[in-house]
């Protein structure tokens, strides 16, 4: 197999990055799982998970700003937006010094579902962090970072990370 290499040599062979990428899976499937049974008792899924948490993320986001962060198409969020709306869990207002933008909030039911489904999710990424201690809490940032878009860190800067529980 062949390793991955950077300037002064080998950081990670070929069989260790296919058990990384495999954690990455595993641990992505176990962090949605229990917000995916919350969700389908409301008739929603990860996307509308994804559009709650960042319309309650980022208040009074406009569905352009939603849409660059979710990289989804117009098509797809409007049909998420719909069924938000219809749930009553979001509330779509026109912008006032331009009434093209529309405006996104939760409603309270909606910030209601949105906590339930981070607290849940909160407590598993505590659990990690409280057995993996504070160095492995800053290298998974620091490799999540890395992971993540460089175009798109910038919107990273602003959020605050939690520190684990002691």
């Amino acid at each position: 197999m062949t390793d991955i290499k950077d300037r002064t040599g080998p950081i990670l062979s070929e069989q260790d990055a296919r058990r990384d990428m495999e954690l990455l899976f595993y641990a992505y499937r176990d962090f949605t799982a229990e917000a995916d049974m919350v969700l389908a008792r409301h008739g929603l899924g990860r996307a509308h998970h994804r559009a709650l948490y960042f319309i309650g993320r980022n208040p009074a986001i406009t569905v352009s700003e939603l849409l660059a962060i979710l990289r989804i198409t117009k098509q797809s969020l409007a049909r998420v937006l719909n069924d938000l709306v219809h749930h009553g869990f979001v509330v779509q207002r026109t912008g006032v010094e331009d009434r093209r933008r529309r405006h996104l909030d939760l409603t309270a039911k909606g910030a209601e579902l949105e906590r339930h489904l981070m607290d849940r999710q909160r407590a598993r990424i505590l659990r990690a962090y409280r057995d993996g201690g504070a160095d492995a809490v800053d290298g998974f940032r620091r490799v999540l970072t890395g992971i993540v878009n460089e175009d798109d860190r910038a919107r990273l800067a602003d959020t605050p990370a939690p520190r684990p529980e002691r």
